[in-house]
């Protein structure tokens, strides 16, 4: 009988100190990772930055923890510039924090081998009044934010790209900025040739604002019959996040993968134009581990405000040849 007790009492003792918290060495098995929700670009006054927070418990026994329902008391982000300097919290945060207010809470509970993930808005924590890069960092506090009684437990770096504020031109759509110089960037008025060399150069450097300068979106939206039905019943605000959507859409790789694969090179092979209207067919090439992969493309261009403006294109396999 009495050794029954005693291996009793030890499970009471081996249980109880992980009813929030596992040991020291059990709790080095805990993960916490930090990754972007749905990466994108980001400026400094726009949508949600938003971070996607995972626990992973790799430890042999459950590990428990509190999670406020305003995640506030909870979460903390440490976001930095490249300089080392921290950007200040949100004034909601300071206020929530500094508040005397009763935090609700629930326990959970991750058992061993599994995960629990939930996502947060970096703009709810932090402060942004600055464009930049910087590197994001995440704490969870496992007894809430208020208690010292079990330390946090820290998150890998994110290096965060933020852009000028945007601004928006008389149809509602962002005008494009030079993210070198802060400055609007101006159409020219050249010749569709080198209309589509600009673009395919800004493709091949990955400068989202100059590749977008000469494209007509709706023109591009529009091509799709679905999307053409669905655009002309929208009102204007519908059309505007259409047309957004499809920007978006196009940086994500989501859309158009025609258009958006970036050609290793490329060349002008002929350039045909009148007063309105003109086509430009490229020779795109593709390099890939162990061939090189050869397109045709023809652009489509209209001519507007005596601006040439790419309205279209089609795509042609040529083959592929062998890498030297």
């Amino acid at each position: 009988m009495m050794k029954k007790i005693c291996i009793l009492t030890v499970l009471f003792f081996l249980v109880v100190p992980g009813l929030y918290f596992l040991s020291a060495s059990e709790a080095g098995k805990v993960e916490f990772n930090i990754r972007f929700f749905d990466r994108r670009i980001y400026h400094v006054e726009s949508d949600p930055i938003l971070v996607q927070i995972t626990i992973t418990n790799n430890s042999p026994l459950p590990y428990r923890f509190k999670l406020a329902d305003d995640r506030g008391f909870s979460v903390d982000f440490d976001i930095r510039t490249m300089s080392n300097r921290s950007l200040p919290f949100s004034d909601s945060l300071i206020r929530k924090r500094t508040q005397n207010v009763q935090v609700f809470f629930r326990e959970v509970a991750i058992e061993s081998g599994e995960s629990f993930s939930f996502v947060e808005d970096l703009r709810d924590y932090i402060s942004f009044g600055q464009s930049g890069s910087f590197r994001v960092r995440a704490k969870v506090y496992p007894e809430l934010i208020r208690s010292s009684a079990v330390p946090a437990i820290e998150s890998n770096f994110l290096n965060l790209n933020l852009r000028p504020a945007l601004i928006y031109g008389e149809d509602g759509i962002p005008l494009e900025m030079d993210i070198a110089t802060g400055a609007i960037l101006v159409k020219q008025k050249i010749p569709p040739d080198e209309v589509v060399t600009y673009m395919l150069t800004a493709r091949q450097e990955s400068q989202w604002e100059r590749f977008f300068l000469y494209l007509d979106t709706e023109a591009m939206l529009t091509r799709d019959p679905v999307q053409r039905r669905r655009y002309t019943a929208m009102n204007e605000d519908g059309r505007r996040r259409m047309l957004l959507e499809y920007r978006q859409n196009l940086q994500n790789a989501t859309v158009d993968g025609d258009i958006f694969v970036i050609p290793t090179t490329f060349d002008i092979l002929r350039t045909e134009y009148n007063n309105d209207r003109g086509t430009v067919i490229v020779l795109q090439r593709f390099r890939l581990p162990n061939y090189t992969e050869l397109r045709q493309y023809t652009y489509d261009l209209e001519k507007r405000d005596n601006f040439w403006i790419i309205v279209n294109y089609s795509v042609q396999g040529m083959g592929t040849v062998a890498n030297d």
